[in-house]
């Protein structure tokens, strides 16, 4: 990972701004999908792809590359407009989100798409996948680092926490292994604490083993240095337990559980739209 100088940082912070964009415009396009965990994670995306993770876009099945599993699947828009910027595949291929016979299904398929490493689905499965990985790389004596990125939500899925114990019972054998939680308290229903209260999410990691950091997840420089942390941890797994917002950067959006599940409409898009590019002013004034 190289070194996050100033000039890195503004240029991952417009590089975030863009994908939000670009998940509000494949959105409307596809008048189907999830508005509110996407713009929520776009800081956390742009930080893997365009910092953080060894990967190849050229070359998606380099078999030394770090993996990086998205478990909580729906949020889709901001992986697919990230690669896409990242180079995986054309930009004009978001408009096909969620369209028939389109590569950009409403959940990621591996296979059909350059840089899926999973197909997800059914929530709660994702961090089990990358322990598999993780223990894998170590039998194979590989360098990479596995990387899960979950929903608070999931949480409420008994088997995210089987998998959350096993993962603490193999200590040192997974220190490579780090996961990401979007902890945005919403789901489709309502705010997780209402739905089925999650705290104490620390203590409860704490207590299966795991070394937990918290962080805003929209502070790439706090998560970058969150990621060099759990770098640094050899005896045990690690957890980032990011704070978002969800639908961040449109003022309608943010911190409303309704646009969990639903995509904005033609006027509600250009509203969003015009926000974000303001936004995008902005940054590039701070850092001037």
């Amino acid at each position: 990972m190289s070194a996050l100088h100033e000039k890195k940082l503004k240029s991952l912070e417009e590089m975030a701004n863009k994908i939000r964009q670009d998940i509000i415009s494949s959105l409307v396009e596809a008048k189907s999908g999830h508005s509110a965990g996407p713009l929520g994670m776009a800081d956390i995306f742009t930080a893997f792809y365009f910092h953080i993770l060894n990967h190849d876009p050229k070359k998606p099945d380099w078999p030394e590359r770090d993996r990086l599993v998205l478990s909580n699947g729906h949020i889709c828009p901001v992986l697919y407009a990230t690669l896409a910027n990242a180079g995986y595949f054309p930009m004009e291929e978001l408009m096909t989100l969620r369209k028939l016979d389109s590569r950009l299904q409403g959940h990621p398929h591996r296979g059909s798409l350059p840089g899926l490493e999973t197909t997800s689905g059914p929530l709660g499965s994702g961090i089990s996948q990358a322990i598999g990985m993780a223990l894998a790389a170590r039998l194979d004596k590989k360098k990479q680092r596995i990387y899960c990125l979950t929903s608070d939500g999931e949480h409420q899925e008994g088997n995210t926490w089987e998998a959350i114990m096993f993962a603490g019972k193999q200590k040192s054998k997974l220190n490579n292994l780090t996961v990401v939680m979007d902890r945005n308290n919403i789901q489709i229903d309502g705010f997780t604490e209402e739905v089925m209260p999650l705290e104490p999410l620390r203590d409860k990691y704490e207590s299966f083993g795991w070394h937990v950091i918290e962080v805003s997840g929209h502070d790439i420089e706090e998560f970058v240095a969150a990621v060099n942390e759990a770098k640094a941890i050899y005896e045990k797994p690690t957890v980032i337990i990011a704070h978002t917002i969800p639908g961040k950067g449109v003022s309608f959006m943010e911190n409303d559980y309704t646009w969990h599940g639903k995509p904005p409409k033609p006027e509600e898009a250009e509203i969003a739209l015009k926000e974000l590019r303001t936004l995008e002013g902005r940054i590039k004034s701070e850092h001037e």
